[in-house]
């Protein structure tokens, strides 16, 4: 992939930045190139963004950076959203360790479930602050995502995501 500076990106684990410079630095004596990247920071401040990365444009789609999801891609996402009866463990460690896997794995897909899944388990019960925590990550990410495939503001992409959870 080319990335341009002023494209949005996906960062596995951040979610969308914006890559905004290149550089290049020197690592065991040899020069290698490298993409800035500017972490949205739950606002849409992208280059004011709290994070700021370094990728090996080299290693960039190996690593995970990879363009926004397609219009019909972000319609399977509301599907995964949509669906109501899925199977978590019961256990909370073991439910904890599940949710973290899929938010490693920087699949948006996976992402959609974990919000799905503690946006049902909240209904149900109360959050532990571990899941809560986990709950607003998952959720920025997410509609981080989607913000950009829908070119909207990540407040509208909020409302739409809350809006399927909400329907039952």
């Amino acid at each position: 992939m080319d990335f341009k500076i002023g494209n949005k990106v996906i960062y596995p684990a951040h979610g969308t930045a914006e890559v905004t410079g290149r550089s290049t630095k020197v690592v065991d004596g040899k020069k290698v190139k490298y993409l800035e990247l500017s972490v949205a920071a739950g606002d849409e401040s992208w280059r004011g963004g709290a994070l700021k990365v370094s990728v090996p444009e080299d290693r960039a789609e190996d690593l995970g950076v990879r363009p926004a999801i397609s219009l019909e891609e972000v319609q399977d996402v509301l599907d995964v959203l949509a669906v109501r009866t899925v199977r978590v463990p019961t256990n909370w460690s073991r439910r904890f360790k599940n949710h973290q896997e899929k938010m490693k794995s920087g699949d948006i897909y996976e992402c959609a479930e974990v919000v799905r899944n503690l946006a049902l388990r909240d209904r149900q019960s109360s959050l532990s602050s571990a899941e809560k925590a986990m709950q607003i990550r998952a959720r920025r990410i997410l509609v981080s995502e989607l913000a950009v495939s829908w070119n909207v503001s990540m407040e509208e992409a909020g409302a739409r995501v809350d809006k399927v959870l909400a329907d039952d």
